[in-house]
């Protein structure tokens, strides 16, 4: 491994840990252990940098998900997914997703670039997961629109503290998800 993927790794491990938020080179370097012109050096700037993070932090959650083993069906497939989505490694890398994404939504680059980028290989993995769980080829898509959608909201409620409720908006989910699969 050469010298920027190891910083990107030191990086891509403090952000999963500590967040986007407020993040500056000066802190960051200090805390992996190197200088922040190191890290200019091999990633030109901090958005550059962000932007590496968040592309690695999607492909540990693409990962993640093509590790999984498909469900037995569609349904239990879509529960197995929200199990997953808070649980680690994708707990945290949602979150890192999540933050850039805000950042992207307003237009900023590269967040937007990266976040676009990021959601085409990520909904692949959804498509070929919920494929593997039995929906047929040409439903998929739609399946996995609505799933993610749907679970990435459900992620953000996790902050009101209402575990009933969600537990039984991913269960609708999942069993209109079935249906989809089904029709």
């Amino acid at each position: 491994m050469d010298r920027k993927e190891e910083l990107l790794e030191q990086v891509v491990e403090h952000v999963l840990e500590h967040g986007l938020i407020g993040l500056t080179l000066r802190p960051l370097a200090a805390a992996i252990g190197t200088s922040d012109r190191m890290l200019i050096y091999h990633f030109g700037g901090r958005d550059e940098l962000v932007a590496a993070v968040v592309a690695r932090a999607n492909d540990h959650s693409v990962a993640a998900v093509k590790s999984m083993e498909p469900a037995e069906d569609v349904r239990t497939g879509v529960e197995a997914l929200w199990h997953a989505y808070r649980e680690e490694p994708m707990h945290s890398c949602l979150q890192i997703y999540l933050q850039a994404a805000a950042t992207g939504l307003i237009g900023m680059e590269p967040y937007r670039s990266v976040v676009r980028a990021a959601n085409e290989l990520w909904y692949a993995a959804l498509r070929d997961y919920i494929t593997a769980c039995g929906a047929p080829p040409e439903r998929a898509g739609r399946i996995a629109t609505l799933v993610d959608s749907s679970l990435i909201g459900f992620h953000l409620d996790l902050a009101t503290d209402r575990p009933d409720e969600l537990a039984t908006g991913v269960a609708d989910l999942a069993v209109a998800a079935g249906a989809i699969a089904a029709a």
